[in-house]
């Protein structure tokens, strides 16, 4: 017959770990989230990089079928009545690429905003858009979309370019933001507005057509994403 053994004395018995055990489990795991951490960070911001190279990519694509329609990229923004640094921050892409409708009032775009004709001239320094429906029959000219694949996230309504005026703008930006919490460009004061991209024709680094960036902030660091290079380029001086 089998005995059934005394619980109390297979508790005295069991082993227990010493501090000095205990101390080398905690020091591997702790090596090993040190090695989690390594592997995290660079695949991390090697996912902000290749998601604003692809939408950067996506906007080049874009200006290059306005070209072949055009005959020219759209035209920078030249504004000089509210100049600052924000200027080639805040091109007019959006609306030139995807296309606006003039009602006589304001020019409409796809998604249904718009902007009163008479404030073009002070954003952008332009008399109007070129990619515009003209005439409202049916023989009217509509104006093409050539970024039919941007999502809510590549799209800001901006206050910041002329606050005075009281009218916003939509503007391109990167869907990944910063993505660093303390980079705003829009307004490093106030903290306010998310990562837009740069556009300048004729470019400076491209002098024969235009110049299109965006810049990351990751860990601290500054990362150019542009189409003068292929390489990001690492801490530059550029906004």
């Amino acid at each position: 017959m089998n005995k059934i053994g005394n619980p109390q004395s297979e508790i005295k018995n069991f082993r227990a770990f010493t501090l000095i055990e205990l101390l080398t489990v905690i020091a591997i795991i702790s090596t090993l989230a040190g090695f989690t951490l390594v592997v995290t960070k660079p695949a991390a911001r090697m996912k902000y990089v290749k998601t604003a190279q692809a939408e950067l990519n996506q906007i080049e694509i874009a200006l290059d079928n306005y070209k072949a329609k055009y005959g020219v990229y759209p035209p920078g923004n030249t504004q000089t009545a509210y100049a600052s640094p924000l200027t080639n921050l805040l091109p007019q892409l959006y609306y030139e690429l995807c296309g606006t409708t003039n009602d006589g009032v304001n020019f409409v775009s796809p998604d249904g905003s718009s902007v009163p004709i008479g404030t073009v001239h002070l954003y952008y320094g332009a008399s109007g858009f070129i990619n515009c429906s003209k005439g409202g029959d049916e023989d009217s000219v509509k104006a093409p979309n050539f970024l039919p694949g941007l999502t809510p996230k590549q799209l800001y309504v901006n206050w910041t370019n002329i606050p005075s005026v009281g009218v916003p703008t939509t503007i391109l930006i990167t869907s990944v933001g910063g993505p660093d919490q303390n980079y705003h460009p829009l307004n490093p004061v106030d903290h306010v507005g998310p990562n837009p991209f740069r556009y300048l024709y004729p470019g400076v680094n491209n002098p024969n057509s235009y110049d299109l960036w965006v810049q990351l902030v990751i860990s601290g660091k500054t990362n150019l994403i542009c189409n003068w290079s292929k390489q990001v380029q690492i801490n530059t001086s550029l906004p």
